[in-house]
């Protein structure tokens, strides 16, 4: 294969990237500006064999097609046209290209100043003209045969209604396990051990953070870190190559074969709101040198790039080329490796038009008619730093957000804020006020407490501060206000009052978030205490800081998240795709939701209004949407209390039914039967109506 010279044939124009058909590939490539695209062959050792102009262009496709190629064999692109940076176009035929649609990477770029458009150092900066080639540097793309035998392996379908997802970072998941082979990769992802552990927990899917290929920017590696995170992607459809322990993309696969066995979903924290190339001073990979006008949104004068997601440039989603590559990404993401879903990072960028955010816009609408895409779970970061780039609850079905207010609001009520009551039972009963517009689910809110970005769980109740020295940053890095509390000492204590005092606020917390309507996410290693030393901002951590901290026995705190994750399972009525709706907010039907003061009566406007209110007690019942019958046996009535220990008093119920204690984080174990209406101090507690024996 690597000496073979090859001969070109038309070929054709879908679909893009390098196919192989059986009997040769066939190869495609975008470009509206270029004057000519020139594929590049290599040998497995990194040497160039061939440079072919691609001999056929159908609209703004360039195409050729090589008889008897196969599967393995190296490319990339070079592509001559206008170098005008004032006007938008930036080609560089010096410069090596990653194909957009490539399947499969050697490795990654290694920085040096030949992969820079520009000459690095020039007085005129990017508007000068680098001619040293850029191949020795670049990493070259793959042409691969991806099919692979699945068997009788089918995905689990989780409604959203029955999810519990769990936020993981494929190294940093397996790297402290020393009975995980080949640690740091997909195959450790779907280790036993890691299976084990995530089944017993009871977690239906998984989120991966970034998988696909992505750079390590030169001022970390300046600095002795790492690109952790993944969060500057260049390879839309390329797993990144450091978590493939030989290489084959058949890994990604076998690990998504083997979570669907054990019932568990794979979700995929996608990067399509900019690329690893920056600002106009960043290098020249891909999209940059193949049509930087067409493919990016640019300023009034064409040199800059509109910057909406802090990272240098910005995909244009008014683009048709930018759709369809998105679009082909998620589709081949689905149909080929399996996934069952997405995170988009930094959303708003993706509904962004020139107007603003626009909820029906290109993306969206795309997303909306499209037959494989609109069946999976699609989950919006509903923000970035652009102009109204702040968009909870504004995204259309079928997407769910995540919901940073109900991170901050729950984080506050157990910190003990006054006046929080309030917000409380907002975040509880699932967010109505963002979410239950335009027939959308309860099940739009994606409820966090942690998330990778902020303090782990433990971490929010050991630190009053973020403690990011390490990220070489002056400590001015990650968000300050983290609604945090270390309850009189900052990190680890050996005090037992303290350490019995930060566990019961973890257990709480823990509760409420299982206990409210919407739709719960875990971060991976919160189960096990897992600590960052109080860094909030790991993005460039790729250690012992940045990874789980696996202990050495059995975690109780790891057994109470089990529980309180059974418990939601257990009770459907925690699991509504309806929202449910008190008295004084029902349009039709009957109420179902009834919040009420300690001794049982109705919550008025002034107890709603208290500063310091430190108890919410919630009465839920199934929600039947008809005004003549609300379900209320297996009703639920829960009880978040921040204050002193207190008596309540239920309401009534019908002749020979009682309210039973279910759940009491105040116990050893939550889950057992204790008879009683006293509140701990500091609790949560739900009774369940039964009917008595």
């Amino acid at each position: 294969m690597s000496t073979d010279v090859f001969q070109i044939q038309p070929g054709l124009p879908a679909p893009l990237g390098a196919t192989f058909t059986g009997e040769g590939v066939n190869f495609a490539i975008f470009s509206r500006n270029a004057t000519r695209v020139v594929l590049c062959l290599f040998d497995e050792a990194g040497k160039a064999t061939q440079e072919i102009p691609l001999p056929e262009r159908q609209g703004h496709i360039w195409h050729g097609y090589f008889p008897g190629m196969r599967p393995g064999q190296q490319y990339g692109y070079r592509v001559d046209g206008p170098y005008a940076p004032e006007e938008g176009h930036r080609f560089n035929p010096y410069k090596l290209l990653i194909d957009p649609y490539a399947k499969q990477l050697t490795g990654h770029p290694a920085w040096h100043d030949a992969l820079f458009g520009y000459t690095p150092g020039h007085k005129d900066k990017d508007r000068s003209f680098n001619k040293v080639d850029s191949a020795p540097y670049m990493p070259r793309c793959i042409v691969v045969d991806p099919s692979f035998d699945w068997g009788s392996t089918r995905a689990p379908g989780h409604s959203f209604e029955d999810t519990v997802i769990y936020e993981a970072h494929v190294k940093g998941l397996t790297a402290g396990r020393r009975d995980i082979n080949t640690p740091g990769t997909f195959l450790a992802m779907s280790s036993d051990p890691i299976l084990e552990h995530l089944t017993n927990l009871g977690i239906t899917s998984i989120e991966l953070l970034p998988v696909q290929a992505f750079l390590n920017e030169q001022f970390l590696l300046r600095r002795n870190l790492t690109n952790y995170w993944g969060y500057m992607t260049h390879g839309f459809f390329a797993p990144d190559p450091r978590y493939l322990s030989g290489g084959d993309i058949a890994e990604f696969q076998q690990m998504v074969a083997r979570f669907h066995a054990a019932g568990i979903e794979v979700l995929l924290d996608v990067v399509y709101n900019h690329t690893a190339e920056g600002s106009e001073l960043g290098p020249t990979l891909n999209f940059r040198g193949l049509d930087n006008a067409s493919y990016y949104r640019l300023a009034d004068n064409k040199r800059f790039y509109i910057d909406d997601a802090g990272c240098g440039n910005t995909l244009d989603f008014e683009s048709p080329a930018v759709i369809r590559l998105v679009m082909d990404s998620l589709r081949y993401w689905v149909e080929v490796m399996h996934v069952d879903g997405f995170r988009f990072d930094l959303c708003s960028t993706l509904g962004r038009t020139r107007s603003g955010f626009d909820r029906n816009g290109p993306f969206f609408r795309a997303i909306g008619q499209d037959p494989v895409l609109n069946r999976v779970k699609l989950i919006a970061e509903p923000w970035d730093i652009g102009p109204g780039g702040y968009q909870l609850g504004a995204y259309p079905a079928p997407f769910a957000e995540w919901n940073d207010k109900y991170r901050d609001d729950v984080r506050a009520f157990w910190r003990g804020d006054n006046g929080k009551v309030s917000a409380m039972a907002s975040r509880l009963s699932g967010s109505a006020q963002f979410f239950d517009h335009d027939g959308r689910p309860a099940t739009s809110s994606l409820n966090f407490l942690t998330a990778h970005d902020g303090f782990t769980l433990h971490d929010t109740v050991s630190y009053n501060v973020k403690h990011n020295a390490a990220n070489g940053e002056h400590n001015r890095d990650g968000h300050s206000d983290n609604h945090s509390d270390n309850m009189g000492v900052e990190g680890p204590t050996d005090d037992p009052d303290i350490t019995a005092a930060r566990i019961r606020r973890k257990r709480n917390m823990i509760a409420t978030l299982m206990l409210s309507q919407g739709t719960p996410m875990m971060l991976a290693g919160d189960e096990l205490s897992n600590s960052q030393g109080g860094n909030n901002n790991v993005y460039c951590q790729d250690n012992e800081v940045g990874w789980v901290n696996w202990p050495e026995k059995d975690d109780p705190f790891f057994t109470f998240c089990q529980q309180a994750i059974a418990f939601r399972r257990m009770h459907p009525l925690l699991r509504q795709s309806r929202f449910l709706h008190s008295r004084q907010r029902l349009i039709d039907g009957a109420p179902d939701l009834f919040w009420r003061r300690a001794k049982g009566q109705a919550m008025r406007q002034e107890d709603w209004d208290d500063p310091n209110l430190k108890t919410l007690m919630a009465e839920m019942r199934m929600a039947s949407g008809t005004p003549e019958y609300v379900q209320r046996q297996g009703a639920l009535l829960i009880v978040l209390n921040t204050g002193p220990a207190i008596d309540i008093k239920p309401p009534k119920l019908p002749e020979g039914d009682r309210w039973v204690r279910r759940f009491d984080t105040s116990q050893e174990d939550a889950i057992a039967v204790t008879p009683g209406l006293t509140v701990a101090a500091n609790a949560v507690v739900v009774f369940s109506h039964e009917r008595q024996p």
